[in-house]
């Protein structure tokens, strides 16, 4: 019997996205690891580095920011990918993963095996976008049959077309029923409103920019093929664009999952399963649960979905949903004795209390410049906030911060700890 080559997923800045493929990848009961570009500069993808033998069935980027996994990757990781993918390799990438390989200017800020771009921001609020919108599938998409389906788009980028010999196998059609544009939830906003909104300052939120957009798209590079979707469709409990995910696994595996559903991903339960003795992990869970809880009682923040809290603009709802995501997952698991070896308590201990007490602060002051915006406009200082932000949160865009020295700790124990994780579902 043929032994069944796993899926890499590719580790490196990923955060929650990158949990949220695992996850999915394993429900889906298909073999998966999580690779580091050191792990696929050293050859886990093709073996010797002149060796033809592929070693991965497929590898997947998850979404996170583009730049920051080609810098990770280097010169010689991005050239090991790009080897691997022309040799006959498969690459799967969502959002930043499809990012990361798109053409740039600058061959530095990504992997250069798709002819197309990424679009430039015309319309301000594009990237801004999220939950699913209507999308048309097309009939090469290897998904049953031609349709209109719902698809999850989390915060994407946008194709820009280039260069030949790349299908859209999907494009946008129109919002759907949960489909938001920044803390807004369209469907909410009466019509009138909007016509109000766009007479009086000009803003228009019709959302009319999505129509005929590509959000899925592939084609070859050498020997190699490869997907590239801004749609996640690794999104937990959304049931479409889990069944074409699971049939993409399939083609560009070879091995048909064992089955097509992504379970939903409660990260709101304070009893987390198959939770291990971590005092440490377990009050640092406490802590966010508190302060996601402190910021939603505060009208800063909001449930989302089971596994997302929204935020309102401008706050830094991002990073401490990665945080919450990474906490939950790594007390669930079980640790190996190399993540134990590599944990490191006291840097946690003090980069935790340090960032829970700053964070706790910072939305107390945020609450408060709301409440005195209209009698003490400038009583909270902007800058003096925007600063706090930024040396706990770190830039919404290019990270930093606390929260990321945190995050480094907590996805290294993951990724050590996944050996003996292989039967346990996230």
């Amino acid at each position: 019997m043929d032994t069944v080559l796993p899926i890499s997923i590719l580790w490196d800045a990923s955060h929650i996205w990158g949990l949220m493929v695992w996850r999915a990848v394993r429900a889906l009961g298909m073999p998966c690891r999580l690779v580091s570009s050191s792990d696929i500069t050293e050859g886990v993808l093709l073996g010797k580095r002149d060796g033809n033998c592929l070693k991965s069935s497929l590898l997947l980027a998850p979404g996170g920011n583009a730049r920051h996994k080609a810098r990770a990757l280097g010169q010689a990781g991005r050239e090991a990918v790009r080897d691997y993918v022309s040799r006959g390799g498969r690459y799967l990438g969502f959002c930043g993963g499809a990012g990361l390989a798109l053409s740039h200017a600058d061959s530095t800020e990504g992997l250069n095996i798709c002819p197309w771009g990424r679009a430039s921001r015309v319309y301000p609020l594009q990237h801004l976008i999220s939950g699913h919108v209507r999308a048309h599938i097309y009939a090469d998409a290897n998904f049953s049959s031609p349709a209109t389906r719902p698809l999850p788009v989390w915060w994407p980028g946008r194709f820009e077309a280039q260069g030949a010999g790349v299908a859209v196998l999907a494009a946008c059609d129109s919002p759907d029923k949960d489909f938001w544009i920044a803390d807004l939830p369209l469907q909410r906003v009466p019509a009138h409103v909007f016509s109000a909104w766009q007479k009086a300052y000009g803003v228009d939120l019709s959302a009319d920019f999505l129509a005929g957009e590509p959000l899925v798209i592939s084609g070859d590079f050498g020997k190699g093929r490869y997907v590239l979707s801004y749609s996640h469709l690794e999104t937990p409990q959304s049931p479409d664009a889990n069944r074409w995910f699971a049939c993409l696994l399939g083609e560009l595996t070879g091995c048909p999952p064992k089955t097509d559903r992504v379970p939903a991903w409660d990260l709101r339960q304070r009893a987390v399963p198959c939770a291990r003795t971590n005092a440490l992990l377990g009050k640092a869970l406490q802590k966010s649960y508190d302060l996601l809880r402190l910021a939603v009682e505060q009208y800063l923040f909001f449930e989302r979905a089971p596994w997302l809290w929204g935020w309102r603009a401008g706050l830094p709802g991002a990073a401490c949903n990665h945080l919450h995501a990474a906490l939950y997952t790594a007390l669930a698991i079980r640790p190996t004795d190399a993540a134990l070896d590599c944990w490191d308590r006291k840097s946690f201990f003090e980069l935790s209390s340090l960032f829970f007490t700053g964070a706790q602060e910072y939305l107390w002051a945020c609450r408060l410049s709301g409440a005195l915006a209209s009698t003490l406009p400038n009583a909270v200082d902007d800058h003096n906030l925007a600063e706090k932000r930024d040396a706990l949160f770190g830039h919404p865009m290019h990270g930093g911060g606390v929260v990321e020295q945190l995050l480094v700790i907590l996805e290294k124990y993951l990724y050590l700890a996944q050996d003996a994780n292989e039967e346990y579902l996230l």
